[in-house]
């Protein structure tokens, strides 16, 4: 079994031993990771990244991890497939002679 999907059992089971299935439908799972999104960028505002508490990182984006996983489960989507097709489309968007050093959105290259 891979980490993806131990981690997304764990994440399951823990849920619904809770009863909470009911309450992850796919709208709420998007709006938590969003809203745990933001709760990470609450480590860094008014600092610079040097001082940015890495414990509250760790533990928010562990919150953005768990939501995003939950979210993949719920529409059946291969964690790992998905991301590997998406950068697939980035190298495509970004070719390395065109993007190696620059901060720039495709549609600007």
């Amino acid at each position: 079994m891979n980490d993806i999907k131990e981690i997304t059992e764990i994440l399951l089971k823990f849920r619904n031993e809770r009863d909470w299935a009911q309450f992850h439908n796919a709208k709420d799972l998007a709006l938590a990771l969003n809203i745990e999104a933001g709760e990470l960028l609450e480590a860094f505002l008014w600092k610079s990244s040097e001082q940015a508490d890495i414990g509250k990182v760790k533990e928010e984006l562990a919150d953005v991890f768990a939501f995003a996983f939950l979210l993949a489960e719920k529409y059946d989507l291969d964690v790992k497939q998905i991301v590997l097709e998406k950068m697939e489309q980035n190298a495509q968007k970004y070719p390395v002679e065109k993007s190696r050093g620059v901060a720039k959105k495709y549609t600007e290259l």
